[in-house]
């Protein structure tokens, strides 16, 4: 298990220096980020003092070293707009990103696997053919169509639910179903075809021939065997709601999150705070990948001998 786990972090360190290597050369492709995001309005002056505040007159090399140094010390310099650290400006972003992909992630699980395990026991009767009916109509629909679709009938038709803010448990409830949407279609087919793939071997008929109830057999060793299988795809359903699910649904709820963070930090183009940014939901799936594979490895010893 040592050697995994290196193995693990040793993967993720060079994802990670990969992830800012990227992102340093995204931000000077156009040339001089200052130009690029405050071309317009700025005074020469003005221009001069941020330039050397970035140390961009020295040469690239020196500059993607000072980028590496602020990013291992956290210092990305301040915010355009608030004028105060990136840092505390992401801080006070991660909880609320935190709280909507939880509650998403939730949702999905609670929802998705008992209709994936219904639609594989019950696949030749009309329970399992509409629960994938369901399935296929929910992968279909975009979580920002969803989300104006319920904005369109609970907030101004019935007026029901708040589209603004998270101040309350009803501010969750458009936003977290929104965003866990298509991950509750995909995951619910995934766990249907990975139960029927399970219920099809022969220690399934071994335990119903000793005469296990239905129930023990799908749920102990039907569903227990299929988790190996489901957790993987989980793990990346769920970095895929981090890094681009949470920006799209963010913007339409006003979550005072990353994702809508960035989004305003592109409009008003606050260099450091849209860099940082970047960064930091990169490290957030980085994070996310790697807490996956090691719970399949837990799961699954197979895994982690062979990797090792």
């Amino acid at each position: 298990m040592t050697a995994y786990l290196l193995r693990i972090f040793i993967k993720m360190a060079v994802t990670l220096f990969a992830i800012l290597t990227i992102t340093f050369i995204a931000t000077r492709l156009s040339g001089n980020p200052i130009d690029t995001f405050l071309g317009e309005g700025l005074t020469a002056e003005g221009r001069e003092k941020l330039i050397a505040y970035f140390q961009l007159d020295r040469s690239l090399w020196h500059q993607y070293l000072a980028f590496l140094r602020a990013a291992a010390s956290g210092d990305f310099g301040l915010s355009f707009v608030e004028r105060r650290p990136v840092t505390q400006v992401i801080a006070s972003r991660i909880w609320p990103s935190a709280q909507l992909l939880l509650t998403s992630v939730s949702l999905t699980l609670l929802v998705s696997i008992p209709l994936g395990v219904l639609a594989a026991v019950y696949r030749k009767s009309w329970i399992g053919s509409a629960v994938m009916v369901i399935a296929f109509a929910g992968y279909a629909v975009p979580a920002f169509i969803l989300a104006i679709v319920m904005i369109l009938i609970f907030s101004y038709t019935l007026n029901w639910l708040p589209v603004v803010g998270n101040g309350s448990f009803l501010h969750f409830i458009m936003p977290t179903i929104a965003l866990s949407g298509v991950l509750v279609a995909a995951l619910t087919r995934f766990t249907r075809n990975a139960m029927l793939d399970v219920l099809g071997q022969e220690y399934i008929r071994t335990a119903r021939a000793k005469g296990l109830s239905e129930f023990w057999v799908v749920m102990r060793h039907g569903l227990g065997n299929a988790s190996i299988t489901v957790i993987s795809v989980i793990g990346l359903q769920i970095a895929s709601l981090a890094a681009a699910g949470s920006v799209v649904v963010e913007s339409i709820f006003s979550w005072p999150g990353i994702g809508q963070l960035l989004v305003n930090a592109a409009i008003v183009r606050d260099y450091p705070v849209l860099q940082f940014g970047v960064i930091t939901v990169a490290v957030a799936v980085v994070l996310i990948n790697a807490v996956t594979d090691i719970a399949y490895a837990l799961a699954d010893p197979r895994i982690r001998l062979a990797k090792s």
